[in-house]
């Protein structure tokens, strides 16, 4: 290996909130390039027209920022290189390796049925690869996806740097969708394309797409490229040995930074969950990891997102600030947590909602408290309704949340309880339940001004991250 060699890549999808495991994949990537003088890419993979927003990916970039990691390219977007896919695709078809499928949504649906019926694998039938070329040229210009066409007999072998080889019979594998009906690429063309193009030597991944090497190794032999490196880190884990997700843990990079756990210790704390120094020691800086690093020291065995863990480690960081240093930390939080007073226009937004019950101009602050206190200090028995208990509110709530995060209109009262409503109807809890949980949730208080407007009044980004600290105690 030559210094000049080694280029890795972060590549986030901006379908939600910056999540705690691509700073961990981030980190591992950027201490590696670092390690070896060479450079980390990052690019946005963003081809999920559905659920991609340009307004997560400015969280991503600013949450990768504070947690202290930087790139020396990007970001790239996948959206803006679609005619590079579409080449590529074409290649494939006129080699062979790929075809077009016109199949229809309902004849896949009524194949996976029988397929069900059976207890068959569910993949593709390979209706479409065994077309006469007649055939196909009856579809004309019908809508189509182009498919990868998997050997039918034999094997993939996947190499990994941290694992022993790995075989993957062909008989597994379906063939995988390359090029979607819109014109969109799925992620398996767009990866192994985009790796190639920009020239990634090493791609240091989750161990959740070991299962999906096959296809991408296929694909450079079908383009007649040599692959790169592949290094698939250990998944993040709940307590239950399950992959860590919302239900069960905080994920968002940004409740941990609204929570006043210093970047510095994040990321010491991830760096911990897949690698360990040589002495051993658990407290380390960045630059320690870089000058230490090497990936003798991985451990594949799964690591538990502990927060207990991550507190302590916090507290040690706290603990070794100066007076001055913390104070400014602390003034940084809260005035990224609050608004002012002072602030006309709030105060204007507010009083219509107050009026009615305000007795006293001295009332205004004492009502108006939730509007600015953040993090609230929530009672956790009212968050839960007679009956109900923690696990199905946090269910409730994440839902509530994942509903609020897709809501594309206006943050407008009307709208925002149509959004929620909508819910409720196919909802296990009553309204009257899901209402006051997350009326509490909101604004920590079983009797508030009307609860929409209230949330109209608080924002896309205050409401939401309430939700994300009540499931948070919900969890404790």
């Amino acid at each position: 290996m030559t210094q000049s060699q080694v280029r890795v890549r972060i590549a986030p999808s901006p379908t939600g909130a910056p999540h705690v495991g691509t700073a961990y994949i981030g980190l591992f990537n950027y201490v590696f390039a670092r390690v070896h003088g060479g450079q980390c890419v990052i690019r946005i993979e963003d081809t999920d027209q559905a659920r991609s927003e340009r307004r997560y990916e400015e969280d991503i970039l600013r949450s990768l920022r504070w947690v202290g990691l930087a790139w020396d390219e990007g970001p790239d977007r996948q959206s803006e290189r679609l005619p590079v896919y579409r080449e590529h695709v074409q290649q494939l078809l006129d080699s062979g390796a790929a075809y077009r499928c016109w199949c229809t949504p309902e004849r896949l649906e009524a194949v996976r049925q029988q397929q069900r019926q059976d207890k068959a694998p569910m993949r593709y039938d390979g209706h479409c690869r065994y077309l006469t070329e007649a055939e196909a040229k009856a579809h004309g210009d019908q809508p189509s996806v182009v498919r990868l066409k998997v050997p039918e007999d034999g094997s993939t072998v996947v190499h990994d740097a941290f694992r022993d080889p790995i075989t993957i019979e062909h008989g597994q594998i379906d063939d995988q969708v390359l090029l979607k009906s819109d014109g969109y690429p799925t992620y398996h063309l767009a990866n192994v394309v985009d790796d190639h193009v920009m020239e990634i030597s090493h791609v240091i991944r989750a161990e959740e797409w070991i299962s999906s090497t096959p296809k991408h190794l296929m694909l450079y032999h079908a383009f007649g490229w040599a692959p790169p490196v592949f290094m698939h880190m250990p998944l993040l884990r709940n307590a239950d040995r399950s992959k860590i997700s919302k239900r069960k843990n905080p994920v968002s990079l940004r409740y941990y930074e609204r929570q006043g756990y210093l970047p510095e210790a994040l990321l010491n704390f991830l760096a911990l969950m897949g690698w360990s120094m040589p002495d051993e020691r658990e407290v380390f800086t960045l630059a320690e990891m870089i000058e230490s690093f090497s990936f003798d020291r991985i451990s594949l065995g799964g690591p538990v997102f502990d927060l207990q863990k991550l507190e302590w480690l916090n507290g040690m960081y706290i603990r070794q600030l100066s007076p001055a240093a913390l104070s400014e930390r602390l003034l940084e939080n809260a005035r990224a947590k609050s608004r002012l007073l002072d602030d006309n226009a709030y105060v204007d937004a507010i009083t219509p909602l107050l009026q009615e019950r305000l007795r006293t101009l001295g009332d205004f602050q004492d009502m108006a408290a939730f509007f600015y206190d953040t993090p609230l200090a929530y009672d956790k028995a009212l968050l839960l309704p007679k009956g109900r208990n923690p696990r199905e509110a946090v269910k409730v709530l994440t839902e509530v949340a994942e509903v609020l995060t897709r809501h594309a209109g206006p943050w407008q009262d009307a709208e925002l309880e149509a959004s929620v409503r909508a819910y409720v109807e196919g909802a296990k809890w009553p309204g009257r339940d899901l209402f006051m949980t997350l009326r509490t949730a909101v604004t920590g208080r079983t009797a508030s001004p009307p609860l929409f407007a209230t949330m109209q009044v608080l924002g896309r980004d205050l409401c939401l991250s309430r939700l994300e600290d009540a499931v948070a105690l919900l969890q404790k």
